[in-house]
């Protein structure tokens, strides 16, 4: 099996829609100025945090700028025993084209 699925944006917001966790591993800045509504922002401060406390069970899609990074990103939490991954085709940017209204913004 795969480490992890690549998903569409429309996927994506039918996953987390059934429970699944998002995870948004662009900088704080970027998350801060707007994210997919639900997204929990992962970086190198937060990643043992969200490893330690996660169901590695429950659908995980990996999101980042345009839907490369998350790629390695979702296979890094595969090694770390996540069993249902997903990487976002699109990144931010296709969700925010796709689903302005499910974008939040920090502050």
């Amino acid at each position: 099996m795969d480490a992890f699925k690549r998903i569409s944006v429309k996927q994506a917001q039918q996953l987390c829609a059934e429970g699944a966790v998002m995870v948004d591993i662009r900088d704080p800045e970027s998350f801060a100025s707007g994210h997919p509504s639900g997204a929990i922002h992962l970086d190198n401060q937060s990643l043992a945090e969200f490893i330690a406390q996660a169901d590695l069970d429950v659908p995980t899609i990996v999101i980042c700028y345009h839907g490369h990074s998350s790629q390695s990103a979702a296979a890094y939490l595969h090694s770390q025993d996540f069993s249902d991954l997903y990487s976002m085709d699109g990144g931010f940017e296709e969700w925010r084209h796709v689903l302005p209204e499910l974008v939040e913004r920090e502050g």
